[in-house]
This record gives C-alpha cells, structure tokens and sequence, in this order.
C-alpha cells in the first residue's frame, strides 16, 4: 500500500467507525473511484485495533470501574449500576456474534455491493431522524435494563449489514428507548469493545491460519493513525452532540447515499 492510501484509509476508519454514518460507505469509494486495490485483511485488523486503543483510552476510568464491579459480582458482590452496566454490554453483545457466526459468508458476499451499502445508508439515516425528532430523552445510562441493553444489541447485530452503521443504529436505538443523545452514545461505544476486539480476535486467527502476508510499515501507521483519529472523534462526538443533534449526520448520509447511487448509475462504481 502506498503512504497515502494508508493515511486516507486509516482516517476514513477511525472517523467514521464512532460517527452515525457508515464506515463501509466511505470505505468502498476510495478503492472504486482510485482504483486502489482492497487493503486486506491484515489492515482491517490494524486500523479496528487502533479504533479499540481509542475507546479504551478514552473510557478507561468506566471500563476499569465497570469490570472491577462485575468481576465482584461474579465472586458474590452484589450488584452495583456499574456491574449491571457490564452485565448489560455483555447481554447487548451476544446478538451481534450469533448473527456474526451465522451470517458471515453473506456479510463477505455483499460488503462492497454499492447498492447495497448506498439503500441502507439513506434508509437507516431517515430512521436515525425519526429517532432523533421523537425522541423523549428522559433516561439516563444508570435507567437501561436487560430488555432495553437486548434491544440495542440486536441492533447492533443488524449493523453487519453495509451500510447501516454500527454507531448509528445503535444510537437510534437508545434514543427510541428514551435514553438522552449522550447516554445512548456512550452506551454505543462501550458496546463496541467487545464488538471490535472480538472481530479483531477471529480475523487474526483467521489470519494466520491463512499465511496472509504482512506489511508491518502500513499495520503501525494504520494502528497509529487510526487510534488518533477514533479518539478525536470520540471526544468532539460526546462534546458537541446534545448542542447539534443528528440532523447534520442525517443529511451528510441522505448525500452519500445519492452520491453513490449517482456513481452506480453512471457505471463509476
């Protein structure tokens, strides 16, 4: 890969892995407009690497207090909000890996399918403003239970469709269920660690069970510059998102998704 293609692509990564509005979507048009080659497995895994680095960091403070709750109520500790929070992340998890495990040779099959990726950008960014328009916003992180944490998890599960935006529907999510823009956010991206570092985990063993070749210069510049980015975004995301809402994120994905419906049928794509 060369320097710029790893630059532009790592940024697109962790940019866009936090924001509502679909990682694949950006994802697909350097390759196909460029003409670059796909960046393979071995990239993917750096830059979700670096975008777990930046939400570990960033919430390490929750993500130590919440483990060392649930790691005591396991031993008979009780329950406190931060072990049932653990709880919950673990419970919202479960539906993404069933789907994962279940579903992966389609999620292969259609993760560069343009139309595919181009539909469920504008579909599930109308869905985000009907979320974002409606919503109560009377509920704080501490109010999630079982029910409302499986909800959002299998919504998360559905983001394995392209195009659909782990971030975004997972926001929509807790937004519908009352929870206020910021505790739906947050809850997003503690969501995400198991997420990232259990795909991470299967690609590497598939990985190396494969022999892929590895370009370490691209993989630290990858990891790198993708862990900047991601924690940049998570920090402007949570500090300007009760002041600005989901309606600039909406838009942004209603012109991408045009924008590559334009390109297909201009045979571009």
């Amino acid at each position: 890969m060369a320097l710029i293609e790893i630059i532009v692509l790592a940024l697109i990564q962790g940019l866009t892995e936090f924001l509502p509005i679909s990682s694949s979507g950006h994802l697909i048009l350097p390759s196909q407009i460029l003409g670059w080659q796909d960046q393979g497995q071995a990239f993917d895994i750096a830059v979700h690497v670096g975008t777990l680095g930046a939400v570990l960091i960033y919430f390490r403070e929750d993500v130590i207090s919440i483990l060392s709750a649930w790691f005591k109520s396991i031993a008979g500790g009780g329950h406190t909000a931060e072990s049932k929070l653990g709880w919950y992340i673990l419970l919202a998890t479960l539906p993404a890996g069933i789907f994962g495990a279940l579903a992966q040779d389609a999620i292969k099959m259609y993760s560069r399918d343009a139309a595919v990726i181009a539909t469920t950008t504008i579909v599930f960014g109308l869905l985000l403003w009907y979320a974002d328009v409606k919503a109560k916003e009377n509920k704080k992180i501490t109010d999630l239970t079982w029910k409302s944490s499986l909800i959002i998890g299998i919504t998360q599960a559905i983001a394995m469709i392209p195009g659909t935006s782990r971030s975004g529907i997972t926001i929509t999510a807790g937004l519908m269920l009352g929870l206020d823009k910021k505790s739906a956010a947050r809850f997003s991206f503690l969501m995400s660690i198991p997420v990232i570092g259990g795909i991470g985990l299967v690609s590497t063993i598939s990985m190396i069970k494969d022999g892929v070749d590895v370009d370490w210069n691209a993989l630290i510049w990858g990891t790198g510059l993708s862990f900047v980015s991601a924690y940049a975004c998570i920090f402007l995301f949570l500090k300007f998102i009760e002041r600005m809402g989901m309606l600039p994120f909406v838009i942004y994905r209603l012109v991408l998704g045009a924008t590559l419906f334009a390109l297909i049928g201009f045979g571009i794509i």
